[in-house]
């Protein structure tokens, strides 16, 4: 497939070293590790592994992994077997590996996991420090250890719960693979990355030994000298080197017809193998392994699949800083690099001037980018240092750190994903700078040096996609809400005032018993029609009030029997047929000044709408 440059992806916002600084850079040999391999044995892998090709992906790991490392091999079912004692890994321990590789199989009833983990921790098989130890598990499927699906479910939780958060204080990490799509990613990648390790999906069985040495590499990063096309330059300090050589994609290719020509032009093929090679061909893959190696160019004469690399064992190191599962915007990634000879750190001018060192980003669908780390100065404490904090789309990706020394060659690879956490500013993977994607070219892309980034920085001028639009509506209702309940207050408060003042009046002495009757009537017809303006007209509606019960006063007197049937004139006086309009009015301006009228809308969204939104 045709490569994409990208000016680089790398938006990469590239701290200058001067920012790094404040943190720590020094950078060391890293401590010899622990690898334990948890195999799943349960009885679907007969569907997604019908070749048993778990076998020859166990022996890879075997022969891959560096001498001095500790290691074992579990298989497990319903139950947890010790495949491979755990121990320092020896030529003896490599043959008792590739031996017992026979062994796996796909006859278990269930798939205890979370047992198989335990059993791979006790604590009789090391300390309880586990700070350098990493679980490379491989399943095709749920936890599963009951027929009753809550019990599964159950031992889930404790998985993620209980076992889990221990190994993390320990200091462990988990590295698991899915096979097939019967696996429970979700579950899997928790446990990846609450422990900081990396998971990954086979997606066929042909694919799962590629899985597997990534989640090695992942554990225990290889020492590489690159390949460029099919050749490969070995310098005089490599003592022996491995060329690790996978099938196509689909597992096609024929390892047959394969040949590694040397630097002084003669030709080695299986069919003859001189003193210092070792010839490995697995169904999916070949391993090529050179003891003393002549310096120089080596040629591989065949088809190279993806992933294949040649790995050495030198005295001479380049060592690259832990690379994160996954990185984003908030949480950046750290690039530092740094050279050593046996156990020191080179810090010779003269060595590190002539280096030519260089980032390679490349996602899954081929594009890619590079950015050169090394200058004109050779840093003076031979570390050099770059911070990746943004790229113009998110999803998995690969990192290559490449060393050009002129006469040696090294690189490193790694595999991580970069991520825009929910709600964080930023843009989706396929809407960040498409303008920064060169168009597709049919020679091999040149990518200039160093990296103009201003372009980068265009997503991040981008505007945020706003959401208070969503969230205003309900903001405006509360406040007509708030705006109503202070108006039935204010309304409460005119009642009150009016009736105490109304009550105040009718307690005078020339009226004692009027004062008791009156407001068992008249309140309820007057409530209604109290407004805003009731406190200012008062006192003069109480005058006429009084005036009126004085002539009542002389009805009373004149026909005692009749004064029950007729109407109470304080009342009429206080709701006269000329002022029922005005009520009324009062009314209307009553809403007026409690409703939506009186505030200011126009910078909110159109509440019917989202209502009709949120109902479609």
């Amino acid at each position: 497939m045709p490569k994409f440059s990208m000016l680089i992806l790398l938006s990469l916002f590239i701290m200058p070293g001067a920012l790094l600084a404040e943190e720590t850079r020094e950078l060391t040999l890293p401590a010899a590790a622990d690898v334990r391999i948890i195999v799943d044995i349960s009885g679907s892998m007969k569907k997604n592994d019908p070749g048993n090709l778990r076998q020859p992906a166990v022996r890879l790991l075997a022969r891959m992994l560096p001498e001095g490392t500790q290691a074992g091999v579990w298989t497990f079912g319903q139950y947890v077997n010790m495949l491979v004692p755990h121990a320092e890994v020896t030529d003896e321990w490599r043959k008792l590996a590739i031996d017992r590789s026979g062994q796996i199989n796909s006859v278990a009833l269930r798939t205890n996991l979370g047992k198989a983990i335990e059993v791979a921790s006790d604590s009789y098989i090391t300390s309880d420090d586990l700070s350098n130890t990493h679980y490379i598990l491989l399943t095709d499927g749920e936890v599963d250890i009951s027929s009753n699906p809550r019990r599964n479910q159950q031992e889930e939780t404790r998985i993620l719960e209980t076992i889990l958060p221990k190994l993390v204080k320990r200091g462990a990490r988990l590295h698991p693979v899915g096979l097939s799509s019967e696996a429970d990613a979700e579950f899997l990648k928790q446990l990846a990355s609450e422990s900081g390790g990396r998971f990954q999906i086979a997606e066929s069985a042909s694919a799962l030994s590629r899985a597997f040495y990534e989640a090695l590499n992942s554990a225990i990063p290889q020492q590489q000298i690159p390949i460029k096309g099919n050749a490969f330059t070995v310098d005089s300090g490599v003592s022996e080197f491995t060329a690790l050589i996978f099938r196509h994609g689909n597992g096609s290719g024929s390892a047959s017809n394969l040949e590694l020509i040397r630097p002084d032009g003669k030709e080695i093929s299986f069919s003859g193998l001189p003193a210092g090679v070792r010839w490995v061909k697995e169904a999916d893959y070949t391993l090529i392994t050179v003891d003393e190696p002549l310096a120089g160019e080596w040629r591989i004469k065949g088809d190279l699949g993806e992933g294949s690399r040649v790995t050495v064992v030198s005295d001479l190191k380049m060592i690259v800083s832990d690379i994160p599962a996954s990185f984003s915007p908030d949480k950046p990634m750290n690039l530092r690099i740094a050279f050593f000879e046996g156990d020191d750190k080179i810090v010779n001018p003269d060595f590190l001037q002539v280096l030519n060192v260089s980032l390679v980003v490349t996602f899954e669908d081929g594009r890619s980018g590079t950015k050169v780390l090394s200058g004109d100065q050779a840093p003076v404490d031979g570390i050099y240092a770059d911070t990746i904090e943004s790229l113009p789309a998110t999803g998995r990706l690969s990192i290559d750190v490449v060393a050009d020394g002129k006469t040696f060659a090294r690189k490193f690879s790694a595999v991580t994903e970069f991520v825009i956490p929910d709600g964080a500013a930023g843009l989706p993977a396929d809407d960040i700078a498409p303008d920064v994607i060169a168009p597709e070219v049919n020679e091999e892309p040149v990518i200039e040096s160093p990296i103009d980034i201003t372009l980068a920085e265009q997503p991040v001028v981008a505007e945020p996609v706003a959401v208070e639009p969503e969230e205003k509506p309900g903001f405006s209702m509360w406040l007509v809400l708030a705006a109503g309940a202070i108006g039935l207050l204010v309304l409460g408060l005119l009642i009150w005032l009016f009736l105490k003042r109304r009550n105040n009046d009718e307690a005078a002495p020339e009226q004692p018993e009027l004062a008791q009757e009156v407001p068992e009537d008249a309140v309820p017809d007057t409530i209604p029609e109290i407004s805003a303006e009731v406190e200012a007209d008062t006192e003069t509606e109480v005058e006429t009030e009084g005036d009126q019960g004085d002539s009542e006063q002389e009805s009373l007197a004149k026909d005692a029997d009749d004064i029950a049937d007729e109407d109470i004139p304080v009342a009429d006086s206080v709701v006269e047929a000329d002022e029922l309009p005005e009520a009324e009015k009062t009314d209307d301006e009553d809403d007026d000044e409690f409703g939506l009228e009186d505030f200011d809308l126009s910078e909110f969204d159109d509440p019917s709408s989202d209502d009709d939104k949120q109902k479609k």
